[in-house]
């Protein structure tokens, strides 16, 4: 089996063994898979990252429950224990014994095979493309921003940070009827954000303290600061980012201004999966560059380019 590996040193196995279904998993054959800025700071050093790296993936079902072998399927990145007070309380994504795909310690989907439990997998309509596919695990990711916070069609939201993940929280919010905005350095994410119908400012022409919600998607510590600066007094700043490192915070602005801040991670497949199918959310778009997986280093360098959009690995 293939494997794309970071162990200090980023590099494709090629004679990993097929790893063997047991409790009842099912063996995944990986179709196709992205690159996500995740992917890029493990290898960058976040969490100390050794292993088989990818989350974002679509794959056919080859061994496991009878009714799921032949499907088409993309599936969650927390593992659970579905025995925490957290599983019993339905928010499985903070399970307090979960392990995540490709991130903490549980193999990743940048592989030729992948074992993942019934439970996280969602079937593929016919009418999603295997690239669209791709994407469902971060817009679920996105459509946690509405999770997390009620978004009125009266606000004004600014979404700072439009890359892959960013492009994609853009357009969720826009389905609220929110007046949004997108803080742009680049035209070609100007282009792409007027080509749905979202305006976009540079961070420059934005009044401070002007924004209900503000939803930082930047994964710097500057970001952060931006939010800061642009959302107004007991508004909301929403975290989609995760930090290589400490950033500092002015958490006395926070204090005396009353921001509420809200961290949101995973989200929901089955809402992802309907709005791909309905051709509500584009991100077809966002595809940049494919590689075959036999390139996948080189597909990862190309995606730590400034400013470069999804990079996809075809198996």
């Amino acid at each position: 089996m293939r494997a794309l590996v970071f162990d200090g040193q980023l590099h494709l196995e090629t004679s990993l063994p097929v790893p063997q279904p047991k409790d009842g998993d099912s063996l995944l054959k990986i179709r196709r898979a992205g690159v996500c800025n995740t992917d890029l700071e493990l290898v960058d050093g976040m969490y100390g990252f050794s292993g088989i790296l990818g989350h974002e993936f679509v794959a056919d079902v080859t061994q496991g429950q009878p009714d799921l072998i032949g499907k088409r399927v993309v599936g969650e990145i927390s593992v659970v224990c579905g025995k925490c007070d957290f599983c019993q309380r339905g928010i499985p994504s903070q399970c307090r014994n979960r392990t995540t795909v490709g991130i903490r310690r549980y193999p990743g989907a940048f592989a030729d095979y992948l074992l993942l439990p019934p439970r996280n997998l969602h079937l593929v309509p016919d009418k999603i493309s295997d690239d669209e596919a791709v994407f469902v695990e971060p817009l679920a990711a996105a459509l946690q921003v509405t999770e997390a916070v009620h978004i009125s069609p009266r606000d004004r939201v600014v979404v700072i940070g439009v890359g892959k993940l960013g492009m994609l929280v853009a357009q969720v919010l826009k389905l609220t009827g929110a007046d949004v905005v997108g803080i742009v350095r680049r035209e070609k994410q100007a282009k792409l954000l007027n080509q749905w119908g979202i305006a976009s400012a540079e961070l420059k022409d934005i009044p401070e303290q002007s924004a209900q919600v503000v939803v930082d998607v930047t994964g710097l510590a500057q970001g952060f600061a931006d939010a800061l600066n642009l959302v107004e007094s007991r508004g909301t700043i929403i975290l989609k980012s995760t930090y290589n490192g400490f950033p500092q915070v002015d958490m006395t602005q926070v204090a005396v201004r009353e921001i509420k801040v809200i961290g949101s991670r995973c989200g929901p497949f089955d809402a992802a999966l309907r709005l791909l199918e309905r051709g509500l959310i584009d991100v077809t778009s966002l595809i940049e560059n494919r590689y075959p997986f036999d390139s996948a280093v080189e597909a990862m360098a190309t995606a730590a380019q400034p400013g470069k959009l999804k990079v996809l690995l075809d198996f």
